[in-house]
């Protein structure tokens, strides 16, 4: 009798328990439908159809060339000789096949926001859409202060170069003042005042912001081109003998730092409802300012290694220092304006981005409902904006937030391998209710989990220098595992674009941004395992209960004028 009730006290202890554990499997393991029926005009909380082709173009190269452009390509190049050139075709190659799976997923999507999110909610499941958002925002935050405390800091030495402000601006203006605690404090007044005034012009509406983007980027791919063309005139074609004078280990390994020069085109895919044509626009628009992006860097390079032999390059301004060398101190002088118009334009779209990914997960219920709150004058998620904006000017005012560079693009290294992922789940999924069975479409997921191991492996091995044997078997590994895919599994054909070469292009694409996601600081892995855990948490003790995977079902979106739509 004793034992009956024993048995009966420890079954009325583990039924929550199994219930709690039931309820959250079941609502992390659920996926968003992909529907056009939330598509509809009228009035309501959607956003305004407003960016065309060219804007969504202008939108990317904003997103993707910031100062980088005349820094990045020098301090590469002092490690890599000329060969940097070569550095930059093949990171630029390997984002063109991430372009390529964001293209399908453009076109294949109602035209709504999310982006990332979205694709890994309706392809996986929910919680998994909500550590790609974590990932992702943490990068964006971070990212937006450091851009903000750089654009302070170029807007700074620009007035400076007026004889009333010379040495008359304190460095807690816009260099940073005292540093406390180790240097991880410091004040910046500026950061915070461009922050805010980016913000507003953001809440007003999409089209007033295009405008600045569009006028900013246009201004900062001119003077690119000036730089270009005036460099072109001081090249001395012996600067690029030899191609590759350590080797070409190093401009394999100069790939892997400039592939985050590209970083940015994604942003289009972050503006599908407020894109005119999203079906056709926004493949053009990722494509095409990706390729813009590859051949403005690529011309950079050729100059700046045919005007300067590669070992007397600066490590701060390489391209303005090389410019002053021949004499041509005007060109250094647009390179700081240049600069300033690439940290506005790449701060810009970074908050805009955010503010949209707020507003897909407030509609979804994932996080509080004010986040999907859009002004029913402006038609813009204000609310999100603030917030992005109020995160970002005080992690830019307070904090060293350089300090923590070497823990970014984790969230874009994840992003970019979960949509190449979602291509291929999504394309086996569309036929495994008749053609290909749920146990089909588990062993397609799990080659994509053995891929990404590879490649996450062979950049282990690759990092650490171990034998050239362990490299090898890792990358046969990942071409075991995508021959499974090749030839066990069925794909069905898209509407509208098509990545090419499925299930290779996006198995490529996991297996280098794994290789990539390797070669970050280990304090990078430590983060993406800590941020991880943390989200888990916010799931379990919010999203979960609150979150509605066919919310936007209920949502009334704006399209543009009718003959804007034609």
């Amino acid at each position: 009798m004793g034992g009956g009730q024993r048995r009966t006290s420890t079954e009325n202890q583990t039924a929550p328990s199994s219930s709690i554990w039931s309820h959250f499997w079941s609502s992390a393991t659920r996926t968003k439908p992909i529907s056009d029926s939330g598509i509809r005009t009228g009035s309501g909380d959607g956003l305004v159809r407003s960016l065309g082709m060219f804007d969504l173009i202008l939108l990317g190269v904003g997103a993707s060339i910031g100062a980088g452009i005349f820094v990045v390509t020098g301090t590469v190049a002092r490690d890599v000789g000329p060969g940097v050139t070569v550095s930059f075709i093949l990171a630029g190659a390997s984002c063109v096949l991430n372009a390529l799976c964001y293209a399908e997923l453009a076109s294949r999507f109602p035209a709504v926001v999310g982006g990332a999110y979205l694709y890994t909610y309706t392809a996986f499941n929910e919680l998994t859409a909500f550590l790609v958002f974590g990932q992702l925002m943490l990068d964006y935050h971070i990212g937006a202060a450091s851009i903000a405390r750089s654009l302070a800091s170029y807007v700074v030495t620009i007035l400076e170069l007026f004889p009333i402000f010379k040495e008359n601006i304190p460095d807690w203006i816009g260099h940073g003042g005292q540093h406390y605690l180790g240097g991880a404090i410091s004040l910046n007044l500026l950061a915070p005042i461009l922050l805010a005034l980016l913000t507003i012009i953001l809440c007003r509406g999409v089209g007033e912001s295009s405008v600045v983007n569009s006028f900013m980027t246009a201004t900062k791919v001119i003077i690119v081109l000036i730089v270009i063309f005036a460099g072109a005139f001081e090249v001395d074609v012996s600067n690029w003998t030899p191609f590759a004078p350590n080797g070409f280990k190093t401009v394999l390994t100069g790939a892997t730092v400039v592939f985050f020069a590209y970083v940015g085109f994604d942003a289009v895919a972050n503006s599908a409802e407020e894109s005119k044509r999203p079906q056709r626009d926004l493949p053009i628009g990722i494509i095409g300012s990706l390729l813009i992006c590859v051949i403005l860097y690529i011309g950079v390079c050729l100059v700046i290694t045919g005007m300067v032999p590669y070992k007397f390059l600066g490590e701060d301004a390489p391209l303005a220092d090389a410019f002053k060398s021949k004499g041509l101190k005007f060109v250094a002088i647009l390179i700081s304006v240049g600069a300033v118009a690439g940290l506005t334009t790449t701060l810009l779209v970074g908050l805009y981005v955010q503010s949209r990914l707020y507003l897909g997960l407030g509609r979804d219920g994932l996080l509080p409902s004010v986040f999907a709150r859009v002004h029913s004058r402006r038609r813009t998620p204000i609310h999100s904006q603030v917030w992005v904006g109020i995160v970002a000017g005080i992690l830019a005012g307070l904090f060293n937030v350089h300090i923590l560079s070497h823990i970014l693009s984790v969230g874009a290294l994840t992003g970019y391998s979960v949509v190449a992922a979602s291509v291929v789940a999504l394309r086996l999924k569309d036929k495994a209710s008749s053609q290909v069975s749920s146990t089909s479409w588990k062993e397609g997921v799990t080659c994509l989990f053995i891929v990404a191991c590879s490649g996450f492996g062979a950049g282990v091995f690759y990092r650490f220098n171990t034998s050239f044997t362990f490299m090898v078997i890792a990358v046969i590994v990942a071409i075991l595992a995508s021959c499974s895919l090749c030839f066990r599994q069925t794909y069905a054909d898209m509407p509208g674009f098509s990545c090419p070469g499925v299930p290779i292009v996006p198995t490529i694409c996991i297996f280098f941004n794994m290789f990539l996601f390797a070669q970050l600081h280990h304090e990078a892995w430590v983060r993406f395992v800590i941020l991880s855990i943390i989200t888990i948490g916010i799931y379990a003790f919010y999203g979960q209960y609150h979150a509605d995977p066919s919310a936007d079902e209920t949502i009334i979106y704006h399209r543009a004028p009718e003959e804007d739509s034609r």
